[in-house]
């Protein structure tokens, strides 16, 4: 299979893979979003205590625990997306994930059962950890499978569009309940509309994913009979240096990512002042503008190459996470905006080329389980404890602005890893 040979892939079902892929996509980071976005509401109904902040600290250990398993999910579905397929992975994990999510929304708090209510939320909260392990290295291996060469990261970038538009849609489930309902209805069952919603959204995205044919670079490993047999072991021997330089530019996607989506809208709150509703409506307009920007950000990185990319973001990050958490901390609705948007620019920059880099540094036998383990590995170690070391930071050191140098170390180290990787823009992804 050529280069040639992808580039032959129909327009419309171009269209019909960046939809499918970007549902589960979507379906998870909806979970995840929901979850830090009502945090200090979670943490009242499970984590009840006479001190908020330990509370919080609570909610976001379990936020962390999640990630712990993700590693797990990624080398399990990693390694059977390399032998059975892209397509009938996926289809899994967006079932695992849904299920779980839904789990959330019908679970008794603490007030009801006890103890016990914390225990089931960490177990539920692994689940999908496990099943979100296969969701994204997979979505992005299905997606740039199918695109042009030329173009993958415009097309992978449709991948981080359906990752914001989750959060923006989160925020705006958030923010309608904040909003509509009281204190007391919150509590009792509105925080449990969201989760909710997973259950018809994974339906859905089953049944566009299934529709969909196996990837045509799938196709052409197994016609070759050239399937890896131990996918795990192979990545392991001849992988290894391009897992730990590329993840330690993903751990500055994860960071930067978690950093601008999850944990604004608490610092907004603590740091800023502003109140639940106001610090939502923040993020929400962030979040739609780190949507609209990701086309750009992949036009780019495949109009100038991955490695100017990363210099880019990494450069750009260093730059803006003071200025832009001295903004957040002002405690004003317009300098807080526009701090969120700078912090969103860098995130963007990094989680596109992540997409693209993820399938292209890695070989079509063994592209699931390497970049599966890759991404989730930095973004468990990174990504998971986010909120909870910028929390700590915080309390710690007694500055509001501690997080943003935690965030300048990490680009620092993101931008080795990533320079030490070849560049692969151009490259085909159609090698046995």
């Amino acid at each position: 299979m050529t280069r040639s040979s992808t580039e032959q892939v129909p327009p419309q079902t171009l269209r019909k893979v960046i939809v499918a892929a970007g549902i589960g996509n979507f379906v998870e980071w909806f979970d995840f979003a929901v979850y830090g976005f009502l945090a200090t509401t979670i943490a009242q109904q499970f984590f009840p205590s006479g001190d908020a902040s330990v509370a919080l600290l609570k909610t976001f250990a379990v936020f962390a625990v999640a990630f712990a398993f993700r590693p797990l999910g990624g080398i399990f579905f990693g390694m059977l997306g390399d032998r059975i397929g892209r397509k009938r992975t996926l289809a899994m994990t967006i079932l695992l994930m849904a299920g779980a999510t839904t789990l959330i929304g019908l679970l008794p708090t603490y007030a009801a059962i006890g103890v016990t209510a914390p225990i089931l939320l960490s177990l539920i909260r692994c689940a999908q950890g496990f099943s979100a392990g296969g969701e994204y290295a997979g979505a992005c291996a299905y997606l740039m499978e199918h695109a042009p060469s030329d173009k993958r990261a415009w097309y992978g970038s449709f991948i981080p569009v359906s990752t914001f538009a989750a959060f923006a849609s989160a925020a705006v489930v958030a923010y309608a309940l904040e909003a509509s309902l009281s204190a007391e209805a919150m509590g009792s069952w509105g925080w449990r509309l969201p989760f909710l919603i997973a259950a018809p959204l994974g339906l859905v995205g089953l049944y566009l994913r299934w529709r969909l044919d196996e990837t045509p670079a799938f196709q052409a490993v197994k016609q070759e009979h050239a399937v890896a047999h131990s996918p795990l072991k192979e990545t392991l021997r001849n992988h290894g240096a391009a897992i730990c330089c590329l993840g330690a530019f993903v751990s500055l996607t994860a960071l930067s990512f978690y950093m601008f989506t999850t944990y604004f809208a608490t610092y907004l709150q603590v740091a800023g002042g502003l109140s639940r509703a106001t610090a939502l409506l923040v993020s929400l307009i962030a979040l739609i503008f780190a949507a609209a920007i990701c086309p750009a950000a992949g036009w780019y990185s495949d109009r100038v190459g991955r490695r100017v990319t990363v210099m880019t973001a990494c450069g750009l990050l260093m730059v803006v996470v003071y200025p832009s958490f001295l903004m957040a901390s002002s405690g004003s609705f317009a300098a807080s905006i526009v701090g969120v948007m700078l912090l969103a620019v860098g995130a963007v920059l990094c989680g596109v080329v992540t997409a693209a880099l993820l399938s292209e540094t890695f070989p079509t036998r063994t592209r699931y389980t390497a970049s599966a383990i890759t991404y989730n590995m930095a973004y468990t170690i990174f990504g998971g404890t986010a909120p909870l070391v910028a929390t700590w930071l915080i309390s710690t050191t007694g500055s509001n602005l501690s997080p943003a140098f935690y965030l300048i170390a990490v680009a620092l180290l993101a931008l080795a890893g990533g320079l030490a990787l070849p560049e692969t823009s151009r490259i085909s992804l159609h090698e046995a």
